[in-house]
C-alpha cells in the first residue's frame, strides 16, 4: 500500500452536491466526508481534478495503518468509519481495474462481480497458470455447455483483519448461446440461479482452484503481483497467488488421483468435459 492517505478540506463556497458529482467522475477512488475529501492522490492531482469545482486544501496526511486504527481524531472521523472508507477505496480501485481490463460486470445481491470477457479468453480456451510455482497447468474460464455460455469471475471483498487481504468470491455468469461469443444475456434472476446450480454442480475443488489461479494469471499479466491503481503514481500490490495454509486435519483416504481423476465419477451429475490438464 502507499505510505500515506490524505485529508482535504474544501475552501470557500461550494455548490450542493458539486463535490459528490465530481468524485463520481474521477479516474481514481476517493471518499467524501462532509465538505472534505479523503484520497491517496497528492495535492497537485487533486487540484487538477477539481479545477473549476472546488478549492481543496491538504489538511492532514497520515499513514494508512494509523488511518485505519485511529481515524482522523482532529476532524471527528472515528477508526471504525475510517476502516470502512479504506475497504471502500480498495474495492473501488479493484472494480475500476476490472472495468479497464474489459471484464463483464454483473450486479449480484449486495456486490458486483467481474467475469472474463471473450476479448480476454475465447470460449473453450485454456488459460495457462502455475508457471511461477514451477508447474504448468491450464484451466478454462469460458465455455459453451448445454446451449449456454458460462463465464467465470469473482467478487472482491477487502478485509483488514486479521491481516490486510482481499477475499475473492467465485462467480459464474450464464448467457444463452446465440452464435456470438458472449451469448444472449439472461435477465431472469431465478433462471440464472438454476443455471448456476445445474451448470456448476459437477465442478469439484480442483476445478474451482484451477479457474481461480487462471483468473489471477490474467489479472497479474505474468507478474508476481496485481498492480491496482489507487491514484496517479500510487498503487496497491496484491500477490498473484492465494494465501497458502496447511490444514490441521485430513481425510483417511490418500489423494492418489490426478487432477482430473474425479471426472470419471459417473454418479456425479452435470460433469463438464475435462478442463484441467498437464501442459
Amino acid at each position: 500500500m502507499p505510505d500515506e492517505i490524505h485529508y482535504y478540506d474544501a475552501e470557500g463556497s461550494l455548490r450542493d452536491d458539486a463535490l459528490k458529482r465530481r468524485i463520481s467522475r474521477l479516474s481514481y477512488p476517493a471518499v467524501q466526508h462532509g465538505r472534505s475529501l479523503i484520497a491517496f492522490a497528492d495535492p497537485k492531482d487533486i487540484e487538477d481534478s477539481f479545477e473549476g469545482v472546488a478549492s481543496l486544501r491538504l489538511r492532514a496526511s497520515v499513514s494508512v495503518t494509523n488511518f485505519v486504527e485511529e481515524g482522523f481524531p482532529d476532524v471527528d472521523l472515528r477508526a471504525r468509519d475510517a476502516s470502512n472508507m479504506m475497504t471502500h477505496l480498495i474495492r473501488d480501485s479493484w472494480e475500476r481495474l476490472c472495468r479497464d481490463r474489459g471484464m463483464i460486470s454483473y450486479a449480484y445481491s449486495g456486490a458486483e462481480g467481474f467475469h472474463i470477457s471473450s476479448e480476454q479468453a475465447a470460449n473453450g480456451h485454456r488459460v495457462p497458470w502455475g508457471r511461477q510455482g514451477g508447474g504448468r497447468r491450464s484451466s478454462m474460464l469460458r465455455n459453451v455447455a448445454r446451449k449456454h455460455v458460462w463465464k467465470y469471475g469473482v467478487t472482491a471483498l477487502p478485509r483488514l483483519w486479521p491481516f490486510w487481504h482481499v477475499r475473492l468470491k467465485a462467480r459464474v455468469l450464464f448467457a444463452e448461446e446465440n452464435g456470438t461469443p458472449e451469448g444472449k444475456s439472461v435477465d431472469d434472476p431465478k433462471k440464472m440461479h438454476r443455471l448456476r446450480r445445474s451448470g456448476c454442480k459437477g465442478w469439484r475443488n480442483k476445478q474451482w482452484h484451477g479457474r481461480l489461479l487462471a483468473f489471477l494469471e490474467i489479472m497479474s499479466m505474468d507478474s508476481a503481483y496485481i498492480r491496482v491503481p489507487l491514484a496517479p503514481g500510487q498503487n496497491m500490490l496484491l500477490s498473484s497467488e492465494p494465501v497458502l495454509f496447511t490444514s490441521p486435519v485430513s481425510t483417511s483416504m490418500p489423494d492418489v488421483l490426478d487432477a482430473d481423476g474425479e471426472e470419471a465419477d459417473e454418479s456425479t451429475l452435470g460433469r463438464p468435459e475435462v478442463e484441467e490438464e498437464e501442459a
